[in-house]
């Protein structure tokens, strides 16, 4: 079974930091694109940051300058470093990924999601 698995997503003051984990298990062959992305309470999901296999990377205006998104190709795993985070970045996030199982299937994977509040 190919899944992806969030962590460290919790409560965090405005102005603070967190950082959130992805990891992909299962027969995986390759991983290409992958991306962070978060839905707010009655709000569509929207795409936070994406990074290709070779490192390009992408963000939302919204979080441009305060957010980074990183790699680590050998691991399978993803991380999304959220530095002066806003009441405004409250939401459910959500890692994705562009898979290709040993089997040569092709898989739009997502994690469970994880739980972002930024509050006072």
């Amino acid at each position: 079974q190919v899944q992806l698995v969030e962590s460290g997503g919790g409560l965090v003051q405005p102005g603070g930091s967190l950082r959130l984990s992805c990891a992909a298990s299962g027969s995986i062959f390759r991983l290409n694109s992958m991306g962070w992305y978060r839905q707010a309470p009655g709000k569509q999901r929207e795409l936070v940051a994406s990074i290709t296999s070779g490192g390009n990377r992408n963000y939302s205006d919204s979080v441009k300058g305060r957010f980074t998104i990183s790699r680590d190709n050998a691991k399978n795993t993803m991380t999304l470093q959220m530095n002066s985070l806003k009441p405004e970045d409250t939401a459910v996030y959500y890692c994705n990924a562009d898979a290709f199982t040993v089997l040569m299937v092709k898989m739009r994977l997502w994690g469970q999601g994880t739980q972002v509040t930024v509050s006072s």
